[in-house]
């Protein structure tokens, strides 16, 4: 059993939620996200770590991305959303948003860990960390390091994907870790003028997947403008009543899933 040696004196977070992808270009961050503004929406204290240090796309899906955190020498105070989540990024860190983050894996693998331990995170019913793509060191250092209650995984339909998600399971399984399940992005188009859902990668296969693996197909996400748009402007608290008809499938998948975490 691995010891997690990191902690946070200064705030209470009740359960920490790790969202992981093989591979990038499946839509993690926009899937982080959704699970948070779900959250959010119920009345739970929400807060979101952007791990993916080089690639930080959180602040631009929630328009706090002119914000910077605050530090008084001790600790840092994270930006929060207009509907009241807590967003800590490297990008609210730094002076320009899209200056380059050129450091190895050592001091990347270090900033995480005190996205944890040096943020006022305050009283969070969830702490949900978008991972950066694959299974590299900093994933490794926070699954180590930080008290991770459950992983998410996020998927896209198509061939590769058994090899891809079998890497991330198989690594949250030997950090002694729960797989909560898995989330398929990008599953399929439904026509806005006939409604015919058409699967744009090919059949899904992520039913048998999940079954091989012995883990919950948490919900298959179609391929969304809206959802675009609003992630694009910075709107993502708004899709629950841009498209509240799936908003409340979805919400209903990450309420069963999140109830087995103990």
């Amino acid at each position: 059993m691995i010891q997690k040696e990191t902690t946070n004196g200064n705030s209470n977070i009740k359960k920490v939620i790790a969202v992981m992808s093989g591979k990038g270009g499946v839509g993690k961050s926009s899937m982080t996200s959704l699970i948070a503004t779900t959250l959010n929406e119920q009345g739970y204290k929400v807060g979101i770590m952007d791990a993916d240090i080089t690639g930080p796309s959180i602040p631009k899906i929630f328009g706090v991305n002119t914000m910077r955190a605050m530090s008084d020498g001790e600790s840092i105070e994270p930006v929060t959303t207009k509907k009241g989540i807590k967003v800590i990024s490297l990008n609210l860190l730094i002076d320009k948003e899209d200056a380059p983050v050129v450091w190895r894996g050592p001091l990347v693998a270090n900033a995480v860990k005190q996205f944890f331990t040096d943020v006022n995170w305050g009283d969070l019913d969830y702490l949900v960390i978008d991972l950066p793509p694959g299974t590299g060191d900093v994933s490794i250092t926070l699954m180590q390091s930080i008290p991770v209650d459950g992983v998410v995984v996020v998927s896209s339909p198509q061939d590769l994907v058994k090899l891809i998600v079998k890497k991330s399971v198989n690594m949250a399984e030997m950090m002694n870790i729960a797989v909560l399940g898995l989330i398929e992005n990008m599953s399929y188009f439904v026509c806005p003028h006939c409604g015919e859902k058409t699967h744009l990668f090919g059949e899904s296969k992520t039913e048998q997947v999940t079954k091989e693996l012995n883990i919950e197909l948490i919900h298959q996400v179609p391929i969304d403008q809206k959802l675009v748009e609003l992630c694009d402007q910075g709107n993502v608290e708004d899709y629950p009543q841009a498209n509240s008809e799936f908003f409340n499938k979805f919400k209903e998948s990450v309420n069963k899933t999140i109830s087995k975490i103990k």
